[in-house]
This record gives C-alpha cells, structure tokens and sequence, in this order.
C-alpha cells in the first residue's frame, strides 16, 4: 500500500481516525439493518441494496490500495455514494431510526470521496 507516499489534500485525516471511523460505521450500519429486520420483512429489493453497496465499499478497497486504480476507485466511490444515498433512503421509509443510523455513513463516504478524488487528481 502506498497511502503515506501519496500526495494528500489539504482536509486528510491521520491515518489512525479511519480503522476508528469505519469501525464505528459498520456497528451503525449492523444496527441499522438489525433494527430493519426486527421490524418485518425486509423488501427484496432492499436486501439486493444493503448487500450491493457493502460489496462495493469491500470491493473499493482492492481498487484504490492493492490495484492502485485510482480513476476507477473514483467512479466506484461515486456509484457506492448513490447507492448508500438510495439504501439510506428505503432504510429510513421503513424505518425511521434505521435510516437516521445511517446519516453518519453518508457523510463520511462523501468525505471519503472528496480525498478519493483529490487524491486522484494531486497524483496523476
């Protein structure tokens, strides 16, 4: 991984907040969908939601660290940023709570956009 090598925009975080932060946004996202479940039946199109945009944030990953695509881990971002945005959405129709879990995801996968493409842009 070349992370500390690559130039960083002016908003970077250390990199000790992000295990911190992601640990805390797969709890919420763990509750959130739990508390979904608890309620009823999930809808399929749901489900097929929830689990698309976890193997998208997985998959993103591999993309940016170990492939070193860097353009395609900005388009990928910014299609795991709709489909958080839409899942955020049915969550919080079905359940009020469940969506509201899930702003704190939202706000730092955008954040986590803004460094993507900084960071594509700064080291092309």
């Amino acid at each position: 991984m070349d992370y500390n090598d690559l130039i960083k925009p002016m908003l970077s975080l250390p990199g000790i907040v992000f295990p911190i932060a992601w640990t805390i946004i797969y709890l919420l996202i763990g509750i959130s969908y739990t508390l979904l479940k608890e309620k009823g039946k999930i809808p399929k199109e749901t489900q097929q939601l929830y689990y698309t945009q976890l193997i998208f944030n997985y998959l993103w990953t591999f993309i940016f660290f170990v492939f070193r695509l860097r353009l395609l881990s900005v388009l990928w971002i910014i299609i795991l940023d709709v489909l958080v945005i839409v899942m955020t959405y049915q969550f919080y129709k079905q359940n009020k709570l469940s969506g509201i879990l899930l702003i704190p995801y939202v706000l730092w996968l955008l954040f986590a956009t803004y460094l993507n493409i900084s960071i594509y842009f700064l080291n092309m």
